[in-house]
């Protein structure tokens, strides 16, 4: 089987956020997949926040599933723009697209550029939002962030009036509005306590977002991002495209975005990786993507 590594939401290597592709030999629903057991092992072994193995299918479909060193995931997005951009160097996209990517959270499509990857995400759900006083400060005081509400009654860019909330995309994540990217660049989770919180919420983890400046918005830019899911074993991550499309529908719902509409969301800042994530959104159907660059290729024997 070939091993890839490439950096996803980045044109440049050592940015946006590193996957681990193997490339599974075979063709058909009958290919013998590596033991679940080893394929954890395997993403731990490579250590990044995912790692996708796919099986490209004799109707020109794919089979991608996803590891991160603790367990395996319903869909990642960063592996997965990683995944199709491997599988467009090695010529197993023929034709236009788009490209189905038969995951356990659907059959999504993927669109194709000679550049971009775009994914489709799985239907986007609200599943809560957290209104409780004590439950908003718990969440806060995890992040380590001090409960200090607005005038409108949360901690968000003013004139927009919006809680955490529990979207999913394909994987479920707390949304969480914070005032500015002072704020978010201040965030110092007690990891313990997210992975106990996410747990008991049944979430991957929290996604905390602040709103762009007016001057970044006139720039196209849209919000600046933090992705945090210790429960997976993953503290930060540099680029998630799953919370990113959670945090679209999340802007749709609460009139920041139009039914139609456009996004791109910076991340990684922090971790000195930063990320462009592009989206867009139609209704209920969102599209996730960005460009990816290929770090390393060889042969993994499992």
């Amino acid at each position: 089987m070939k091993l890839f590594i490439a950096d996803a939401f980045t044109e440049e290597l050592f940015g946006g956020n590193p996957a681990g592709i193997v490339l599974l030999s075979g063709s058909d629903e009958t290919t013998v997949w590596p033991a679940e057991e080893t394929m954890i092992k395997t993403a731990a072994e490579l250590r990044y926040s995912e790692t996708a193995f796919c099986l490209p299918l004799a109707d020109g479909s794919f089979r991608t599933r996803y590891f991160t060193p603790a367990a395996e995931v319903d869909l990642c997005g960063h592996a997965t723009i990683a995944t199709f951009t491997v599988l467009r160097r090695e010529g197993f996209l023929k034709g236009d697209g788009p490209f189905i990517n038969r995951t356990l959270a659907g059959d999504l499509e993927i669109c194709v550029t000679e550049r971009n990857v775009l994914m489709e995400m799985a239907e986007p759900k609200i599943e809560g939002e957290i209104t409780d006083e004590e439950a908003f400060k718990e969440l806060y005081s995890v992040m380590g962030l001090k409960y200090t509400p607005s005038a409108g009654g949360v901690p968000v860019h003013p004139g927009i009036k919006a809680y955490p909330k529990m979207v999913s995309t394909g994987l479920l994540d707390i949304m969480m509005p914070v005032k500015d990217e002072a704020e978010l660049d201040a965030i110092e989770p007690d990891f313990p306590a997210l992975a106990e919180l996410s747990d008991r919420y049944g979430v991957v983890g929290v996604h905390a977002f602040c709103i762009a400046s007016d001057e970044e918005q006139r720039m196209g830019i849209t919000a600046h991002a933090r992705n945090f899911a210790p429960l997976y074993d993953i503290d930060e991550e540099a680029a998630t495209g799953t919370s990113n499309g959670a945090l679209t529908y999340y802007l749709q719902s609460i009139g920041f975005l139009g039914e139609v509409d456009d996004a791109c969301i910076i991340q990684g800042e922090k971790m000195d990786r930063p990320s462009t994530i592009r989206t867009h959104i139609e209704g209920k159907r969102i599209l996730v993507g960005g460009d990816a660059v290929i770090l390393a290729e060889g042969e993994i024997y499992i």
